[in-house]
């Protein structure tokens, strides 16, 4: 194929724009971007070689070499791995079909100085080589493919790229930076040993560069034509944990997250019995961009017998810890395991359930001893470990105790209250644990739902995650207290409302009964049911409804992710002490001021009018009368 120009896709041009003229924080990321890239091409050799060994060829040993020319400026990472062919060149390096890609360019864009670390998180690593090279070659020869079917792929990273096709007797890449004038430093075995060690030290893989001995006789650093191995090539988690220091273990995080920070926690162990496995598994410590996106795989790596098998083996960690980042290495899959096996196998399952627990037992150690760093993982993960409560009975109670709520109670407004906290403060004759949800923390302060319970002391928990309420849907109890909400149901305290209180409530609704039958009558179109309230101390009105029945909050919540919520009528519940409530008794606006009751209620929970025009004839006319 003689040489042919191609232009770049319109999104990898903005990035190499951005490579380019920003991420010059960090610029020797860039060699771990390379080696990572040329270890992930041999792994995947390894495993397309295991139903074709003659992928092979005559170099079964796999490796990394990093070599440079000083007098031409080049530095080059070469790789005996699976290799591209043309058309692979062109659509692997002159198009992304990452997800990834417009948030990556987003993060950048925020804070054109942002970390280079990111680049590794968006599956754009390749183009890192720009930020110290004005031009790069890809020589490159796919596993399989004759001698003469080789490809050259050559950019200045700008608009295009030219390939053409050339002679390759070896297979793999060879990834040749023309390194910019400025950029010396990298024409250094020091320099780049250094580097390797740093972020690359882990790679089980050995990546070898020339031998440099100290020449007496030329008083210099001479490179030897012999090779020398600069990185550990043991993969980290089939040591011993006593061999292996905490600074290899965040520096193998790093390495497998593009995280720049320290991970939160991590644990490393060998697990032997009718499943063997080996788990190092990592919390970290920030959340990443998509979090939310419940259909991204997991960040676990699977091997098989130190074979890498694949990235974000989704299998082996539940969604709600798909957070959580690692390897597992199984002495028992077969290594040619596809996804669809994952799903069915039994010793996936045993592995998953085992990871589980012990993501679960390193959480509890971090919530029981260091209750600072709890606070803030809380504050990144805590929404999302509570879809567990639903999906993971098996582990339902261990979860409910890490479940972190704001309280009346509280020193702050911070989620660091736990339910062992809550009962190990219940008041005397308390029989039930006791919450609010709503969409802001303001709004549950604020509800009149709370007054009696402020009013006598009694803690109540205040939820305002999205996904609290369809939590509380599976979790009905903890310690066996039961969950109540102070916006369900009929209103009873129990042993903690005293026998007086009870007759004067019950005094009040028998005396008020005939302005409450009025009331219903004027609001039969809204409401349910209209009561003399016992939970109300300074409000004249609330909305609550029957327990097991859908709350006003749950119903916003699927009204506004575009869901039918079920029609029901919530229930008024009115002071009968407050002034405004008796003035309905003489009021001749009797139906203008039981629907502005009927108003005030719905606002105070956090709802919207259907009406609001109405809502502001019916002030006028009361204001004016």
């Amino acid at each position: 194929m003689d040489k042919k120009t191609h232009s770049f896709q319109a999104e990898v041009q903005q990035i190499l724009h951005l490579v380019t003229h920003s991420l010059y924080s960090n610029k020797e990321i860039f060699l771990r971007e390379l080696v990572s890239n040329a270890s992930d091409a041999c792994d995947k050799l390894r495993f397309e070689a295991l139903d074709n060994a003659a992928l092979y060829e005559d170099a079964p040993t796999l490796e990394v070499r990093v070599f440079f020319d000083a007098q031409a400026k080049t530095l080059t990472i070469r790789d005996n791995g699976i290799g591209m062919s043309a058309d692979e060149a062109i659509a692997h390096l002159g198009t992304i079909a990452k997800s990834g890609t417009r948030e990556f360019m987003s993060k950048l864009e925020g804070d054109q100085k942002k970390d280079a670390n990111l680049i590794g998180q968006f599956g754009v690593g390749f183009y890192s080589g720009f930020i110290v090279a004005d031009r790069m070659t890809v020589e490159s020869r796919r596993a399989g493919l004759s001698a003469d079917q080789g490809v050259r792929w050559s950019s200045t990273g700008t608009g295009d790229f030219e390939v053409e096709t050339i002679a390759k007797p070896a297979r793999g890449t060879d990834v040749i930076l023309h390194l910019r004038e400025d950029e010396a430093e990298f024409l250094s075995s020091w320099k780049l040993k250094s580097i390797i060690s740093k972020y690359s030290d882990h790679i089980s893989l050995p990546i070898l560069m020339k031998k440099e001995e100290w020449d007496a006789e030329a008083k210099q650093q001479v490179v030897r034509d012999e090779w020398e191995t600069v990185n550990k090539a043991a993969a980290l988690w089939a040591r011993s944990k006593s061999d292996v220091t905490d600074a290899e273990y965040q520096a193998f995080y790093k390495q497998i997250s593009y995280d720049s920070e320290a991970p939160l926690a991590y644990t490393h162990n060998r697990v032997e019995g009718r499943t063997e496995y080996t788990q190092l598994l990592y919390v970290p410590a920030k959340a990443p961009f998509d979090l939310w996106n419940r259909d991204k795989r997991g960040g676990v790596k699977l091997y098989v017998k130190r074979v890498f098998i694949m990235d974000d083996a989704e299998a082996l960690m539940p969604v709600y810890l798909r957070f959580v980042k690692g390897v597992i290495d199984s002495a028992d899959l077969p290594l040619n395991v596809s996804r669809e096996l994952l799903q069915e196998s039994r010793d996936v399952k045993a592995i998953r359930e085992g990871s589980t627990k012990r993501v679960l037992s390193m959480l509890e150690d971090v919530a029981e001893n260091q209750k600072d760093r709890y606070a803030e993982f809380w504050k990144q993960f805590g929404a999302v470990l509570k879809e567990g409560v639903g999906e993971d009975f098996g582990n339902q109670e261990r979860l409910a105790k890490l479940l972190r709520f704001a309280s009346t109670q509280a020193a702050n407004d911070e989620q660091g209250v736990s339910f062992t906290d809550y009962v190990g403060r219940m008041k005397e004759g308390q029989e039930a644990i006791y919450y609010i949800t709503a969409d802001t923390l303001a709004a549950a302060k604020g509800s009149p739902q709370l007054e009696v319970f402020k009013k006598k002391g009694i803690e109540v928990l205040l939820l305002t995650d999205r996904v609290d309420e369809w939590m509380l849907s599976h979790l009905q109890e903890f310690d066996g207290k039961p969950l109540q909400s102070v916006a369900k149901g009929a209103f009873d305290l129990g042993k903690l409302q005293d026998e007086e209180e009870k007759k004067q409530a019950e005094a009040a609704a028998e005396s008020f009964k005939p302005v409450l039958e009025k009331l219903q009558a004027a609001l039969k179109d809204r409401a349910q049911d209209v009561r003399a309230s016992t939970r109300l101390v300074d409000s004249p009105a609330c909305l609550v409804v029957e327990d097991g029945a859908m709350s006003g909050h749950l119903a916003r919540l699927l009204k506004q992710a575009g869901q039918a919520a079920p029609e029901s009528k919530p229930i008024l519940e009115v002071n009968p002490g407050h002034a405004l409530v008796k003035k309905l008794e003489a009021d001749a606006q009797f139906d203008d001021l039981a629907h502005l009751l009927f108003d005030q209620a719905v606002l105070a929970e956090g709802g919207l009018l259907e009406d609001p025009a109405a809502h502001v004839q019916r002030m006028t006319r009361l204001l004016t009368a």
